[in-house]
């Protein structure tokens, strides 16, 4: 399978938290006045730092107001969410340690640390690097999309297993899509016991909905050539009998 696929590259760890800011929906603050969850108020500006809109009534408000410099701590703390129902939905968190201060009607939060959590482990990511990276052209249409596929197309899944390993698969009872970014499609493979993620990368990067259309038309067509794994054909007869 190697040699059907010539791009290989993943976002970047900053290109990956920005993509985690510009989708994610809810924000979580711990801060002097305790922690409050914040829908739909954060916005990223152009330096990189993170705006929020808050209600009057907000004692972050409140304590960026009375705090003695003006500055009160925080930590803000995002979740990923995968939009398809699977096992274990949150794909990563992003927690940024710093600081809030009130400006021309909202609370301006420039980070002093960024980490961000994925099941491929923990990173620290650097903050000069996290203020210039662009989100993932497809963060925020990515929900549409992989729901889209999972409704719509459940035939064009089971047609992609074909290009997982069969080892991958081995005592699979579903497979669906997790993620999708401009680098490549993720399939989560559930198990009776646990689950994995296999990722098909993408020929080339896909920065458009026509362009990742095009990507997955050639991934289809991949499969297409190659024989359906034993180890699905397997759980299919078992599934049937």
């Amino acid at each position: 399978m190697g040699d059907r696929h010539t791009w290989t590259a993943a976002p970047a760890a900053a290109e990956r938290a920005r993509s985690v800011l510009a989708a994610a929906w809810s924000c979580a603050v711990t801060a002097e006045g305790g922690r409050e969850e914040f829908v739909g108020a954060h916005s990223v500006a152009a330096d990189g730092r993170i705006l929020l809109h808050v209600p009057d009534d907000s004692a972050l408000l409140t304590a960026a107001i009375c705090a003695p410099r003006g500055e009160p701590s925080a930590v803000l703390e995002f979740a990923d969410v995968a939009p398809v129902p699977v096992r274990n939905r949150i794909r990563a968190r992003l927690w940024l340690a710093g600081w809030f201060a009130p400006e021309d009607g909202h609370l301006a939060f420039r980070a002093t640390r960024a980490v961000l959590r994925q099941p491929s482990g923990t990173v620290v990511v650097d903050l000069d690097e996290l203020a210039r990276a662009d989100p993932d052209p497809l963060a925020t249409g990515e929900a549409a999309l992989l729901t889209h596929l999972a409704d719509a197309h459940p035939d064009a899944i089971d047609r992609l297993t074909r290009l997982v390993e069969p080892d991958s698969l081995h005592g699979a009872v579903r497979v669906q899509p997790l993620a999708v970014d401009r680098h490549g499609l993720t399939l989560r493979v559930e198990r009776a016991r646990g689950n994995g993620d296999v990722r098909l990368p993408f020929h080339k990067p896909a920065d458009t909905v026509a362009q990742l259309t095009e990507r997955m038309h050639v991934l289809l067509n991949q499969a297409a050539s190659a024989s359906c794994p034993r180890a699905l054909q397997r759980h299919r007869t078992d599934s049937d009998g």
